[in-house]
């Protein structure tokens, strides 16, 4: 039975966030009921009280796209946070959603839970091949400890719960911290603040190979999957196509409309030398992504232009 059926009340972990923000609004859009606490209604690492509110709201189906996120920086300066703060958020939600009888999950997973040196594009069955990134290493063992702790009530108690990895998200909501942004959001920030010509530096080589999906073709793809009667216990989502981070740049210079140099600070790291995710399978189940790269990018700026540069 899907898990996103008719009547169905959904509880979405992480609403504010860049993809708990896209799923929310799409499931809203479509008339579902939505249940959604903020930070300061519900801490989800207190155990305790991320337990009791699951009991009380017996929801159908928990999402979980609560995380602590961010890009090179902010994963090889805080990677104590970056494991234990997933931990413990995923612990409570995925197993406080089995004890408190919730029959369907959806947690958001990442593409950087496979290992570094991989075939590209990377198919499910890549995952524990080999050792992961180092720079993101401690993130990528906390969400395969999710996905695991997924397939592991699915099997003993039978339990509907399943991952997702989507690739590189952006989009409306996207945190734009210099500290902490994902490659995307820093480099709109980056362009526009040095609006018209001043020079913009970017990290590494430029010569690695990331692969971008929409937050809503993230939360489009979700809810497909949550249509479907029984959905695979893993699955990538994403375009199946990549860029260089060379060209993420120009592409996104030339959006924002900047005319400046690009210069490249190689003593900065690069991470995966590519990372493409295999939607081989999620196609078979009958979803494409729609939108073009510059499109998403577009929209994405106009976002940063209303929200955050004012």
């Amino acid at each position: 039975m899907p898990a996103l059926k008719k009547g169905a009340k959904v509880f979405v972990a992480g609403h504010r966030g860049l993809v708990g923000s896209a799923i929310l609004r799409r499931l809203q859009r479509d008339g579902v009921e939505t249940v959604a606490r903020t930070r300061d209604q519900l801490d989800l690492l207190d155990q305790t009280a991320t337990r009791s509110f699951l009991l009380e709201e017996q929801p159908d189906l928990v999402v979980v796209a609560a995380a602590l996120v961010g890009g090179i920086k902010a994963n090889s300066t805080r990677p104590a946070e970056f494991i234990g703060v997933n931990l413990g958020i995923q612990q409570n939600l995925i197993w406080g959603a089995h004890e408190a009888g919730v029959p369907n999950l959806l947690f958001m997973g990442s593409s950087c839970i496979y290992p570094r040196e991989t075939p590209q594009p990377i198919p499910e069955s890549a995952l524990l091949t080999g050792p992961p990134e180092p720079t993101n290493a401690p993130y990528a063992v906390a969400k395969i400890a999710g996905l695991f702790l997924c397939q592991s009530l699915a099997k003993e108690h039978g339990r509907n719960y399943f991952t997702v990895m989507p690739p590189n998200v952006y989009g409306p909501g996207d945190n734009f911290d210099p500290e902490g942004s994902h490659v995307m959001a820093a480099m709109i920030r980056r362009f526009h603040e040095n609006l018209p010509d001043t020079d913009v530096v970017c990290w590494g080589t430029g010569a690695p190979r990331r692969e971008f999906l929409h937050s809503d073709e993230v939360a489009d793809a979700c809810v497909h999957l949550l249509k479907l009667d029984s959905p695979p216990a893993m699955v990538n989502i994403g375009t199946g196509t990549s860029v260089s981070i060379k060209e993420l740049a120009e592409t996104v210079q030339a959006i924002v409309g900047h005319k400046g140099r690009i210069s490249w600070d190689t003593s900065m790291p690069d991470g995966f030398p590519e990372k493409t995710n295999d939607v081989s399978l999620l196609r078979s189940l009958g979803w494409t992504a729609q939108s073009t790269l510059a499109e998403g990018i577009a929209d994405a700026y106009e976002w940063f232009k209303a929200n955050v540069a004012r």
